[in-house]
């Protein structure tokens, strides 16, 4: 794969002598969290502060994800950022690249992704704490932002496969919400219809323990909209966590 540097970031990159695999690779950063050291590799992930802009670099060196189409396996950034531009090119809100670049050096096959940061984002696992003390209207509006989110997604015929609250990031602007996707690795096409939009949904209502009966309608209404059957989802993915809850 081709290098990548989006055109909106390449020149503050080139002042500051980034604009290239190599610099990115041997910059020294402090890591955020601890790197991730499984699949026979390491993965890490950095924050990059350029004046004013904020990125998150992410570095990895035989990190390798497996598929049907590379049963060999490839960097699982290379897959991220192929779902970050397609989401761009579908105008599914997420997270932006700056960079992208892959090497084979000494054996090992490397990868950097460097994504612009999200600040002033929270993610939903912020918004959800102290959820009952938030006004009515907040949280009418943190569900609706949500649920057309995830109705954008699967419309496109993407299907997130992660879809967590630590992963669906918020921004409130005159009491109104945005939102937007984080953790593409594991996006795919949506093959399998509705069975794979309840099996997209279902983790989120599962994590998101705080939302009543009620409020969980609210965000499938802004998903299926004013003509679709509200109850039909909410039996369906009723069903599904229950199936999955009697398996542990």
């Amino acid at each position: 794969m081709k290098d990548f540097i989006a055109s909106e970031d390449s020149a503050l990159l080139e002042q500051h002598g980034l604009a290239s695999y190599e610099a990115l690779w041997a910059l020294t950063l402090a890591a955020v969290d601890e790197p991730n050291t499984e699949r026979g590799g390491w993965s890490c992930v950095y924050r990059l502060e350029l004046g004013e802009a904020a990125y998150y670099l992410k570095r990895q060196s035989n990190y390798l994800g497996r598929s049907l189409r590379r049963p060999f396996g490839e960097p699982t950034f290379a897959r991220e950022f192929r779902s970050i531009q397609r989401y761009r090119q579908l105008g599914i809100p997420a997270l932006r690249a700056a960079f992208f670049a892959q090497r084979r050096v000494a054996g090992e096959q490397r990868a950097l992704l460097l994504t612009r940061a999200l600040d002033g984002w929270q993610d939903l696992e912020h918004w959800l704490q102290g959820w009952t003390e938030r006004s009515e209207a907040q949280r009418m509006a943190i569900l609706r932002a949500c649920g057309e989110l995830v109705r954008r997604l699967h419309d496109a015929r993407q299907m997130h496969g992660c879809f967590y609250p630590k992963h669906i990031f918020l921004r409130e602007r005159d009491g109104e919400f945005a939102a937007q996707l984080i953790d593409l690795e594991k996006t795919r096409s949506l093959w399998f219809g509705e069975r794979d939009r309840i099996k997209d949904l279902e983790p989120l209502l599962r994590r998101a323990s705080s939302w009543s009966e009620a409020e969980v309608c609210e965000l499938l209404l802004a998903y299926v909209g004013s003509g679709g059957d509200v109850q039909r989802w909410w039996q369906r993915l009723g069903a599904r966590r229950h199936n999955k809850e009697s398996r542990r």
